[in-house]
């Protein structure tokens, strides 16, 4: 186990199954698996789905990961920087911690043909993703997910699936692509600005983020029926969408 890695291997196949109802598994599947580590969610995968396309980053697991089938594909290398396979109809993984959100992040606009996410995750994580406005968990990453993506199922796992095991709760968290909002990119934009500086308000925080003028910041809010003292967490998911239309 390398740390900088974030590596925690799962080592109890009682959660496969829990893992393969959540993620819905269909013989038509294309599915990608980021981190698939010693392989054993890699092959439970191979044997349901048609394509396994898994990116792993470490090169001293390739002996592991051989042999995995016919219809598995390993490339090794950064997740992160990679181009992802676009024929993915699925994302389903234990991801690695110190890259799960912007994996998922990136994932909801750069891999169109992935409808449905099942993924490992921290607790704290899986508790963002879809977390209510003006609450701890609420930020950016819990707007730009559930403007993408509709909640369908979350199981807590226990630190003893894996090995090793992590200091951290961990949880499966599975969710289904909606459509995305029109001008995603610009609303993505907007979002990250928004969050940036979350002790300011929304005003100041795009402007300090470079999205835009305070003054045209506080138009925007009014139009949309909010005061210019708001701060970011306050804000709906909808309401970012009718935010970024506003702003100029």
């Amino acid at each position: 186990m390398k740390k900088e890695y974030g590596q925690h291997f799962l080592a109890d196949r009682n959660i496969l199954d829990v893992i393969g109802r959540l993620a819905q598994l269909g013989p038509d599947d294309v599915v990608l698996e980021i981190g698939p580590g010693h392989g054993v969610l890699t092959r439970y995968l191979a044997e349901r789905v048609a394509r396994v396309r898994a990116i792993e980053i470490d090169r001293a697991l390739e002996p592991m990961l051989r042999d995995l089938g016919a219809n598995v594909e390993v490339t090794f290398g950064d997740a992160v920087e990679l181009e992802l396979p676009q024929d993915a109809t699925k994302l389903v993984s234990n991801l690695p911690y110190n890259v799960a959100t912007p994996i998922v992040v990136e994932s909801l606009d750069g891999l169109p043909n992935v409808d449905l996410w099942c993924v490992m995750v921290q607790r704290e994580v899986a508790d963002r993703f879809f977390a209510a406005p003006s609450t701890k968990d609420y930020g950016a990453v819990s707007v730009l997910v559930q403007l993408a993506a509709e909640r369908t199922g979350f199981h807590p796992v226990s630190r003893t699936v894996f090995r090793p095991p992590p200091n951290v709760d961990s949880a499966l968290v599975a969710f289904r692509r909606v459509a995305l909002p029109d001008a995603y990119a610009r609303v993505k934009r907007i979002v990250t600005a928004s969050f940036a500086h979350r002790r300011k308000t929304l005003p100041n925080s795009l402007e300090l983020a470079g999205a835009g003028t305070r003054a045209a910041a506080v138009e925007a809010l009014a139009a949309i029926g909010r005061d210019a003292n708001v701060r970011a967490e306050a804000l709906a998911p909808h309401e970012f969408v009718a935010l970024a239309q506003a702003l100029p």
